[in-house]
């Protein structure tokens, strides 16, 4: 949850602020118990903003509790340029929010504020409305989730294992341009030193790892790509990256793999999937966001709808597109985390439903893939891309779903049957897709976050690229 900085702003003219004050200030503590109520922190001002060194003092306190998105509360007609004084002094995510009420001109003041800030450039989203209205309280605390999620980046750590892969430029983006626009560092390691790492795993974890696996999972052993060997260095890998995680910092990653180790050692299909499940064989843990093929922009992706899902986060190639069912079948044989399966909070209700098959013929260093097809459910898929150098978000809304067990079967043997599977409907039509869609690579999470996601755009000056409906 998020961390909000709350003022209310009121008339500058002291006989009218006597008369207002005590209803601005109701306002602010119904928001406040509001969003509080909802999980996140609020950080209240005592009294109302009614002089510049009001605006200026109050907001410079609020701005040193670092929170993740600062809403100016305007429930009457306050003199714009408190908001804007205020807002000068703040840095982050900032919000305007008017109660709707006929006696007093709250929305005046809100509209006032804001064309203010737009023509200062202040970045800035609005909300208005009843906080005691559910569907209020959602958008404000979908502005706080976006808040957070935008807040979170700064400071943070990427690390990439690995160059670019197999000549993808989609997949390589410019530290430079990472940290000037989002503040995020990129600590870039070498393949050797997860393979280095991998050998000095204690047997004894390996083998644990594998025995969960083989009691939670379907394992389905060749004798040639996969084998016990072969999956314990595969286990080995795993904990070889949460070293790398924890001994450099890591916020978030991605593995490059292809070829080298894909060619030489194993595939990091397992690694990717565990580090991105809620789970392990010791038990519950926090998802770390991983990218196949060191997919920086993906991995971007991915970290923000984590923030603002706190659920697992698909990474999926665009495969195929099954035209007489109008189905996508998102593949890849990297990063999908087992939580999809069934997306249950009981790991072994997941992992019942997942296959560990040999690798195919792309992959001569074997090991298992990770095979499952993608429990059905409303979805939000977004991608962030780069048109001209300057970033853009796509957005779908959509649907997984799924079929009778025969037809599920057909589908999935249509392609790579050993790769792990979800059967997507989205709310555009193909050829808008095709046309238009910057990359291979397509990222999910459930339920409706759009609006979150236009907020987050806002705040980080990224352009929202909506597909379908979307698209107004």
């Amino acid at each position: 949850m998020a961390r909000i900085a709350l003022m209310t702003m009121s008339d500058g003219r002291p006989m009218v602020h006597r008369d207002i004050e005590a209803f601005g200030l109701d306002v602010q503590r119904r928001i406040a118990a509001a969003l509080g109520g909802a999980g996140h922190e609020v950080i209240a001002a005592e009294a109302s903003i009614t002089t510049n060194a009001d605006a200026v003092q109050t907001a410079r306190r609020l701005a040193d509790t670092r929170a993740d998105l600062t809403l100016l509360n305007i429930p009457v007609w306050a003199f714009p340029h408190f908001s804007v004084l205020a807002a000068n002094e703040t840095d982050g995510p900032l919000a305007l929010f008017s109660n709707v009420d006929p006696q007093y001109p709250g929305m005046v003041g809100m509209l006032a504020a804001g064309g203010g800030l737009d023509q200062l450039g202040r970045v800035h989203t609005r909300a208005w409305g009843d906080v005691g209205d559910a569907d209020v309280l959602e958008r404000l605390g979908g502005l706080a989730r976006a808040g957070a999620a935008v807040r979170g980046l700064r400071g943070s750590t990427f690390g990439r294992i690995g160059g670019r892969p197999m000549g993808m430029y989609t997949a390589v983006s410019s530290s430079d341009q990472w940290m000037r626009e989002f503040g995020i560092d990129t600590e870039e390691i070498d393949q050797y030193e997860l393979v280095r790492r991998a050998e000095l795993v204690d047997p004894a974890v390996a083998r644990a790892g594998r025995e969960w696996l083989e009691q939670q999972t379907t394992v389905h052993y060749d004798g040639r790509l996969l084998t016990p060997e072969l999956l314990e260095r595969q286990v080995r890998t795993y904990v070889a990256m949460r070293e790398l995680i924890d001994d450099c910092k890591l916020d978030f990653s991605g593995i490059k793999a292809q070829p080298e180790l894909t060619n030489n050692y194993c595939t990091m299909d397992v690694a990717e999937a565990l580090l991105n499940d809620p789970y392990d064989w010791n038990g519950p843990k926090a998802p770390h966001i991983c990218a196949t093929e060191a997919d920086m922009d993906a991995a971007l992706t991915m970290q923000i709808l984590h923030r603002l899902s706190d659920t697992p986060v698909l990474f999926a190639d665009v495969r195929h597109h099954h035209a007489d069912i109008d189905v996508w079948d998102l593949c890849n044989s990297g990063q999908h985390a087992t939580w999809f399966a069934a997306r249950s909070d009981d790991a072994a209700e997941n992992l019942s439903k997942v296959h560990l098959y040999p690798e195919d013929f792309y992959f001569p260093a074997g090991g298992a893939s990770v095979h499952h097809l993608a429990a059905p459910g409303e979805m939000t898929f977004a991608r962030l891309t780069r048109l001209d150098g300057r970033y853009r978000m796509h957005v779908l809304k959509g649907e997984f779903v799924q079929f009778d067990a025969a037809e599920n079967e057909r589908l999935m043997r249509a392609s790579s049957y050993v790769w792990p599977h979800a059967f997507a409907r989205f709310d555009a039509d193909a050829a808008e897709f095709l046309s238009r869609y910057g990359s291979n690579h397509i990222h999910a999470i459930p339920g409706d976050h759009v609006e979150s996601l236009r907020a987050v755009c806002r705040f980080m000056n990224v352009d929202f690229d909506g597909f379908g409906p979307l698209a107004a």
